[in-house]
């Protein structure tokens, strides 16, 4: 018998690229696709699958909260293996007792194996030796799912830089691009430049919200709502035309040209 799945993504391009590994992956028979919360517990509850993948960030309704919700219904639970471009989401995917969590861009080989662990997972529970009960993965969800509902969301600080011999509080929202050249890394709104204390962009990037900065290129993290333009360049490759006073370019590296393709769907 094939392994029956379901797919929920926001993104397009993800959906259609997992829909390609996971069919490649052998014996595997896609149900349905969905693009969000909503229609993630309506496929669900619709086809049964034996597993379904899911984004963790999804507008409307997440992930976590569409298991939640198909708790709510009292609905069968599938196998579930989530999806996401942050790694921070591991450990919650693992408390909810989900087969794997996979990074974006998907790879091939990773698909493989956590299709392989799905099916193991599949025949436990249809042989009735899984080695944890329902009941104790639905407490434990429903334990996690009330621990969220009560911790207060982390509040993104604003940044300290050095600018003109003075210490500058910065919003983070003001922030268009960062940049690191001989060590040093700089910072520019629209209406300064200055200098951050931190060692490293690893470092900067613990202090700012993943949704809204990526890092596309080594040396450059931009603020994905400060992008005026997407410039096609030379050999299938882009840059990144900023809106600070001097219109910047940004060079998008070319292990990060399939995130610019799933941000703007170009």
């Amino acid at each position: 018998m094939p392994l029956k799945v379901v797919i929920v993504d926001d993104e397009l391009l993800a959906r259609q690229e997992l829909q390609y590994l996971v069919e490649n992956a052998g014996d595997v028979q896609v149900l349905a696709l969905g693009s969000n919360g909503i229609e993630a517990v309506d496929l669900i509850h619709k086809h049964k699958p034996d597993l379904v993948f899911l984004d963790v960030q999804m507008p409307g309704l997440d992930g976590f909260g569409v298991l939640k919700k198909l708790l709510e219904k009292k609905a069968r639970l599938p196998q579930v293996v989530f999806a996401t471009a942050y790694d921070q989401y591991a450990v919650r995917a693992f408390e909810v007792n989900a087969v794997d969590y996979l990074l974006k861009p998907f790879d091939k080989s990773r698909i493989e194996r956590t299709i392989a662990k799905a099916r193991e997972r599949v025949a436990l529970v249809e042989a009735s030796i899984a080695p944890d009960s329902a009941e104790a993965k639905l407490d434990a969800l429903l334990r996690l799912v009330e621990e969220a509902s009560q911790t207060p969301k982390v509040q993104r600080g604003k940044i300290v830089l050095r600018a003109q011999n003075r210490l500058m509080l910065v919003d983070q929202k003001e922030i268009c691009f960062v940049s690191i050249e001989d060590g040093a890394i700089s910072v520019v709104t629209p209406a300064m430049e200055g200098q951050s204390n931190c060692r490293t962009l690893e470092e900067l990037m613990e202090q700012l919200d993943p949704e809204a900065f990526w890092r596309a290129h080594r040396s450059y993290v931009v603020n994905i709502q400060h992008i005026r333009e997407v410039v096609p360049w030379f050999k299938s490759s882009y840059q990144l035309r900023m809106d600070d006073p001097k219109k910047t370019e940004i060079p998008v590296s070319r292990n990060q040209t399939k995130r610019l393709r799933e941000l703007f769907n170009l």
